[in-house]
């Protein structure tokens, strides 16, 4: 199934591959959408199909042209607008990392776990052809047997040629655990309605403190970091068929009106546009 959104230049069609896990995929063209700063649970793997994109990716800015690839690490803060003034359209899948380290396991090609992308653009025709191939035939074709061997195949090829393992010792030091136990909190209580000086006194920090040190080790400040919790547990909640109303209570935001406009700007479509795939 999928959802369009047509606004002058603005376009956006989700589709959702069952059969692959869940698999998103989008095919998008726009013109004046701005992405705020946000993250996926996937990655984001995708192709420039006209114009550019300029893009942050945790680290820095970059412009991806057309016929490069995005590649966007699984939790990855990033944002996106045009980089030329006609726009830009892409294809884009969002494959979990729980995917991707399936196939790891069966990779000849020394990787474990999860993979790290660690370039955010790749310019690689032969691959980039090979995605636009999946794309359309995801969009084209019914066949389950065919769907699943070209988006594994492809994937298993992107994997092998541009990403590398993520070394850690997994170790957090002692500064770290504070701001860790407040990630997890906005984690698992996304909904809470809490303030900075609550969680000043759950970690033990002085508010200047815990906010410019948790946004220097995540990406966001505790505030915006929470309304991508709370735009995780809308998406899983509008999966399972729950009301646009509901959801917004649910979550934590003021009304319908506030997850449509945080929603729309982390995603691209409205949420109720997103409801209509499941």
């Amino acid at each position: 199934m999928m959802t369009n959104e047509k606004i002058k230049k603005e376009r956006a069609e989700y589709q959702v591959a069952e059969e692959l896990g869940g698999l998103e995929i989008l095919d998008a063209d726009y013109e004046k959408q701005t992405f705020s700063r946000h993250s996926h649970e996937g990655y984001t793997i995708g192709v420039i199909e006209r114009g550019a994109q300029h893009f942050y990716r945790t680290g820095g800015n970059h412009t991806a042209p057309q016929d490069s690839i995005i590649l966007i690490n699984a939790d990855d803060i990033h944002s996106g607008h045009s980089a030329t003034d006609g726009g830009w359209g892409y294809k884009a899948m969002y494959p979990l990392p729980e995917q991707l380290e399936s196939l790891s396991r069966e990779l000849s090609c020394g990787q474990v776990g999860a993979p790290y992308f660690a370039e955010p653009v790749v310019y690689d025709p032969e691959l980039a052809n090979q995605l636009r191939l999946v794309f359309t035939m995801l969009e084209q074709s019914d066949n389950r047997l065919l769907r699943e061997t070209l988006v594994y195949g492809v994937l298993v090829k992107l994997m092998c040629k541009h990403s590398k393992m993520r070394y850690t010792d997994g170790a957090i030091s002692k500064a770290q655990k504070p701001l860790y136990l407040i990630k997890e909190f906005l984690d698992d209580f996304p909904q809470a309605d809490v303030s900075l000086e609550d969680l000043s006194r759950l970690s033990h920090l002085s508010a200047y403190h815990l906010v410019r040190s948790f946004q220097k080790a995540f990406g966001l400040p505790p505030h915006s970091y929470q309304i991508q919790s709370r735009l995780r547990m809308a998406r899983k909640l509008l999966k399972q068929g729950h009301t646009l109303s509901d959801t917004a209570q649910e979550t934590g935001f003021h009304d319908q009106s506030h997850l449509h406009r945080h929603f729309k700007k982390a995603m691209g479509i409205t949420p109720g546009q997103y409801l209509k795939l499941f």
